[in-house]
C-alpha cells in the first residue's frame, strides 16, 4: 500500500475518542492475523444477525462461524498503543433474494461482527464508538509456536475459549485484499470497507485446529451452536490493515434487532 501524503493525512476525517485519542479515518493499523471459518448450526446462529443480514449457509442446516486472532502492532501511526483482539463473526450477506451459493454469489458478503474482546482501552474505545464494535476489554494471549497460533481469551474473569490454528504458509498479495465488516451503532446496521496489503495465505478443508469453550456466558451461546472441528478456511496474513467509516446498508436509522 502507497505511502500517505501529507496532503492525504490531512484530508482524513479526525475523531477523538473518550479516552483522549484523536485518529484519522479511514483507520490505518500493521497487524497480523490468523483466521479460521468453522461449520455451524444455522439455527443457532440465525438469532445472532440483525434481521438485515442472512447466514451463509454450506448446507440445509449448517451455516459457518469464523474465529480471527490480531496483534495490532501500531494503530493510526501509534496514537493507539499496540494491542491483542479477538474476534467471534458470522459470515452474512445482505441480499434477501438468495439464501446461499446455489445459482449465484450473493451480494454483499461480509462477516458480522458478534463479539470483540481487546486488550486495551482505548482499544475498545476506537471500536465501539466509531463503528459500534461490540468490543470489551478482556485477556487475549497470542502465541505462535511451530507453525500454529494459540489464542486463549478471557472477560471479566471468565474464560471463553483456547483456540490453535496452523497458520498457512503466505506470500505477497497484489492488489489488496478487500473485504466488509456489519456492526449495529445506535440501532442501524452498518457496512464498514475493508482492505489488507502484504503478506497473506489461505488454506481450504482441513483439520488443522483445535478449540476449548470456556465458562465465560458467550462461551455456553457458541456451545449451543455445535461447532465443527473441521476448518472450512484458514487464512493468515501480515501487513497493513485499513478500516473505513461505516455507512447504513439501507439508508434506515432503526434495526429490527441486535444482539
Amino acid at each position: 500500500m502507497d505511502t500517505p501524503t501529507t496532503d492525504d493525512v490531512a484530508s482524513r476525517e479526525q475523531v477523538t475518542l473518550s479516552t483522549g485519542q484523536t485518529v484519522s479515518l479511514p483507520l490505518s493499523t500493521t497487524a497480523t492475523m490468523t483466521s479460521v471459518v468453522v461449520p455451524a448450526a444455522l439455527d443457532g446462529v440465525r438469532p445472532l444477525l440483525p434481521t438485515e443480514l442472512s447466514p451463509i449457509r454450506i448446507g440445509p442446516t449448517t451455516a459457518t462461524v469464523a474465529f480471527l486472532s490480531v496483534e495490532y502492532h501500531s494503530v493510526d501511526g501509534g496514537t493507539i498503543e499496540p494491542y491483542n483482539e479477538f474476534g467471534v463473526l458470522v459470515p452474512a450477506f445482505r441480499d434477501a433474494s438468495n439464501s446461499g451459493f446455489r445459482g449465484r454469489l450473493p451480494s454483499g458478503i461480509g462477516g458480522y461482527v458478534w463479539y470483540l474482546p481487546v486488550t486495551t482501552e482505548p482499544a475498545r474505545a476506537l471500536g465501539e464508538e466509531i463503528w459500534g464494535y461490540p468490543k470489551v476489554t478482556g485477556e487475549i494471549e497470542i502465541t505462535d509456536t511451530g507453525g500454529y497460533r494459540h489464542t486463549t481469551v478471557s472477560v471479566d474473569g471468565e474464560h471463553l475459549l483456547t483456540i490453535e490454528i496452523d497458520r498457512p504458509s503466505s506470500l505477497p498479495v497484489e492488489p489488496s485484499v478487500r473485504a466488509e465488516s456489519y456492526t449495529v451503532q445506535d440501532g442501524t446496521v452498518l457496512r464498514e470497507p475493508l482492505s489488507f496489503s502484504g503478506q497473506f495465505g489461505i488454506w481450504p478443508l482441513s483439520t488443522r485446529l483445535s478449540h476449548t469453550l470456556g465458562t465465560h456466558p458467550r462461551a455456553d451461546v457458541l456451545r449451543e451452536l455445535s461447532l465443527g472441528n473441521r476448518a472450512l478456511v484458514r487464512c493468515h496474513g501480515t501487513g497493513t490493515f485499513e478500516i473505513h467509516p461505516g455507512t447504513p446498508i439501507d439508508g434506515k436509522r432503526e434495526s429490527s434487532r441486535s444482539r
